[in-house]
C-alpha cells in the first residue's frame, strides 16, 4: 500500500542512520466534526513525535457540504477535500480510510474501502447492529488475507496509564481478578431543551449513552481483564423523550435549537448493567449523559486477590495501585504518576512529570496503526474486537427490554 518500500538494510539501520525518505501512507478521512478533528490531530502529530516506519500524509477529507469541507480541510491540515466518500476511496493517494461518521454509515464505507484494497480505521462503536458488525468483520478477515489492516478506534486504550494498568494485570500483579467497576458520566443532556442531535436518534446512532459511552467501558473492561464478558443484566431509561430539533448543523455535542419544532428522542439517556467475565469475575457498568456536573468522568477499578488498580480520566496521568501483599500497617493505595520514559508511549514525549492530555490518545492510536501496517501484524483492537463489544451492547439492550433478565453474550 505504500508508495515506496524500505530495503532490508534501511529497516535494520538505527533511526539516526535511516534515510530521510520513508514510505508515505496516504490517509483519507470521512467526517470532520468532533472526532474528525481529534483524528486529524493524531495524524498530523504522530510522525513528528515518534520514529515511524511510514509517514502519514493527510491526503483528503470528505464531507457532504463543499464549503464546509473545504474550510475543514484548510483548518485541519488536509491537502484536498471531497464531497463523496466513494471518490475519496478511489483516490490513488489514499491507502488508508479513516471513518469518523455517525454509526449508520460505518458498515457501508468500511466494507467498500476494504474491498477497494484500502486499510481502514473506524471510530467506535464499530456499527449500529450486530449484523452490520459481523459483515464488517467478515470483510476485514478477507482483506487481512490480502495484507490489509482494519482497526476500530477505542482511543482510551492508548491512555498511557490504562496501557500500563493492562501490563500490570497481565504480569499477575493483581492475581486472580474478582471485580471490575466501570462508570462513564457526562452531563451535556441534563438540560431538557438541549437540541436533538444525531446522537439522540436510533437510526443514526444505534443507541444512546450505551453505545456512545458504554462501548468504551465494555472495551476497557475486556481489555484490562484480558477476557470477554459472557452475560449481562441491565436497565436503561430515557428521561427526556422529546427535544427541540436543530436549527442548523450541530457543533461537537450540541448546536442551536429550533424552539418551534420538536422531535422524539429514540435512544437511552442512561444504562446500568452488571456482567460476568469468562473467568467468573463480576463487573458493573454505568453509562449516562445525565449526571449533572460530570463533564467527561470515566472511572475504572479492578480488584484482584493480590491488589487493586483504579483510574480516573479526569486525572489521566495517574494510576492508583494497592499491593495487598504488603504488610497491613503500611499498605494502601498509592499514586503512580505515569509520566516516566519507561511507561507506555512516554519515551517520545516530555520529561517526567510533564503531563499529557486527551488528544495524545489519538496520536498514540495513529502511531500504533502505522506500525501495525508496516510490520504486517494484527491490529488491536481489531474489527473482531469491535464485534465482541457490539454483541455485549446488544445483550444489554435485550436484557433491559426483558426487565433485566440475565442475557448471555454471543461469543
Amino acid at each position: 500500500m505504500a508508495r515506496r518500500e524500505e530495503t532490508d538494510q534501511e529497516a535494520a539501520a538505527p533511526p539516526t542512520q535511516r534515510p530521510a525518505s520513508v514510505p508515505v501512507l496516504g490517509v483519507g478521512m470521512v467526517g470532520y466534526a468532533f472526532m474528525g478533528a481529534a483524528h486529524s490531530q493524531g495524524w498530523r502529530t504522530a510522525g513528528h513525535v515518534f520514529d515511524l516506519p511510514m509517514k502519514p500524509a493527510l491526503a483528503a477529507v470528505c464531507g457532504r457540504d463543499r464549503a464546509a469541507v473545504d474550510a475543514a480541510a484548510a483548518r485541519l491540515g488536509w491537502a484536498a477535500a471531497e464531497t463523496d466518500w466513494r471518490a475519496l476511496i478511489a483516490r490513488d493517494d489514499v491507502q488508508l480510510v479513516d471513518i469518523c461518521t455517525p454509526g449508520d454509515s460505518h458498515a457501508e464505507i468500511a466494507i467498500a474501502a476494504l474491498e477497494a484494497g484500502k486499510h481502514v480505521l473506524c471510530e467506535k462503536p464499530l456499527a449500529n447492529t450486530v449484523a452490520e458488525a459481523e459483515a464488517m468483520t467478515e470483510a476485514a478477515a478477507r482483506a487481512a488475507a490480502r495484507g490489509q489492516v482494519a482497526m476500530v478506534g477505542f482511543n482510551y486504550r492508548r491512555v498511557p496509564a490504562i496501557t500500563y494498568a493492562r501490563q500490570l494485570i497481565a504480569e499477575g500483579r493483581l492475581g486472580t481478578l474478582r471485580h471490575v467497576r466501570a462508570a462513564y458520566l457526562q452531563d451535556w443532556l441534563v438540560d431538557p431543551e438541549a437540541p436533538l442531535t444525531w446522537r439522540l436518534e436510533r437510526e443514526r446512532a444505534g443507541s444512546g449513552a450505551l453505545g456512545d459511552l458504554g462501548a468504551h467501558l465494555v472495551d476497557l473492561a475486556q481489555y484490562l481483564a484480558g477476557e470477554p464478558l459472557v452475560g449481562v443484566s441491565a436497565v436503561s431509561e430515557t428521561f427526556v423523550r422529546e427535544r427541540p430539533r436543530l436549527a442548523g448543523p450541530s457543533a461537537g455535542l450540541s448546536g442551536a435549537a429550533d424552539a418551534g419544532v420538536r422531535g422524539a428522542v429514540t435512544v437511552d439517556d442512561a444504562a446500568l448493567f452488571t456482567g460476568r467475565l469468562a473467568s467468573g469475575a463480576l463487573a458493573s457498568f454505568e453509562a449516562t449523559r445525565m449526571a449533572a456536573g460530570r463533564k467527561n468522568a470515566l472511572r475504572l477499578e479492578i480488584n484482584g486477590e493480590r491488589g487493586s488498580l483504579a483510574f480516573d480520566l479526569e486525572r489521566l496521568n495517574e494510576l492508583s495501585f494497592h499491593d495487598h501483599t504488603e504488610p497491613a500497617a503500611t499498605a494502601g493505595f498509592r499514586r503512580v504518576l505515569v509520566t516516566e520514559p519507561r511507561h507506555p508511549y512516554l519515551e517520545a514525549w516530555w520529561p517526567p512529570g510533564h503531563a499529557l492530555g486527551y488528544e495524545h490518545t489519538f496520536v498514540h492510536q495513529a502511531r500504533d496503526l502505522v506500525r501495525t501496517i508496516a510490520e504486517g501484524t494484527d491490529p488491536a483492537p481489531s474489527f473482531a474486537d469491535g464485534l465482541q463489544v457490539q454483541r455485549v451492547l446488544a445483550a444489554v439492550e435485550e436484557s433491559a427490554e426483558k426487565n433485566s433478565v440475565h442475557t448471555p453474550v454471543v461469543l
